[in-house]
């Protein structure tokens, strides 16, 4: 078949993909579909263990994860993002064993909850019932490339330290406007997302990196950005933390 025939039959398709667009999604609202995590994998992540039934073939410690697709990304190379969203929680778990794989609550930011708990020899935040609270900064996100992907970034612990560098990095920029200087939206700028061996007294481990490309270039990928931020905003996308995201990944 000559190219030319090739590329008619490609368009032939597309146009008719795109007449029948959304035909047999009708009935899918935001409950049925998964918000793909973006996570970082460590030394006792079950995708790296070829033992564990969810291996992945190919997966080392430092690697980052689509959950959903299971596809894995280089961390020395990183992946290009685009931040649409950004949200705290208080995460409430109870200790392996006794969880059954997913939070006993998610606590606004703004909850007092924090000033009922003790912290433990394990730096964790005590409740009096025994549970723990994990301070999580959700970035909700678009994951560049061939076809963008809408994804959840969440960060806790040693990697709140990140957020709170890659929020001042996004407050921080600065354009000029015909009424002066204005912060632009969150989703105008792409970040590249690295992951780099980090460590304390108390061992060590792969955590995030972040730095700024520049201005996203494609009116398209801004837009998907854009209507991801707002349905977000609107509570129409939501972080499930648990089943998806392990505890072990980022464990200081």
């Amino acid at each position: 078949m000559s190219e030319v025939a090739k590329k008619q039959a490609g368009a032939l398709a597309t146009n008719l993909f795109e007449a029948d667009a959304h035909a047999g999604t009708q009935n899918m609202a935001q409950e049925d579909l998964a918000l793909p995590f973006l996570k970082v994998l460590g030394q006792l992540s079950p995708e790296v263990n070829k033992r564990d039934g969810k291996h992945i073939e190919g997966a080392e410690p430092g690697m980052i994860l689509n959950t959903v697709t299971n596809e894995i990304f280089d961390g020395a190379k990183g992946i290009d993002i685009l931040p649409a969203y950004y949200t705290r929680k208080l995460v409430e778990w109870q200790d392996r064993g006794e969880s059954k794989g997913a939070p006993v609550a998610i606590h606004e930011a703004s909850s007092d909850i924090m000033s009922k708990t003790t912290r433990d020899k394990s730096y964790k935040d005590r409740l009096p019932n025994g549970n723990y609270i994990e301070n999580t900064a959700n970035h909700f996100v678009v994951l560049l490339g061939k076809s963008p992907t809408t994804a959840l970034i969440s960060m806790k612990a040693t990697q709140l330290k990140i957020s709170r560098k890659w929020n001042s990095m996004m407050m921080g920029l600065k354009l000029q406007g015909k009424n002066g200087l204005f912060t632009p939206p969150t989703y105008s700028h792409i970040y590249k997302l690295k992951t780099v061996q980090m460590s304390n007294d108390k061992g060590t481990w792969f955590g995030w990196d972040v730095s700024t490309v520049g201005p996203v270039q494609d009116k398209a990928v801004y837009d998907i950005a854009k209507n991801f931020a707002d349905r977000v905003s609107k509570g129409e996308v939501q972080a499930k933390h648990g089943t998806e995201e392990t505890k072990t990944d980022v464990p200081y």
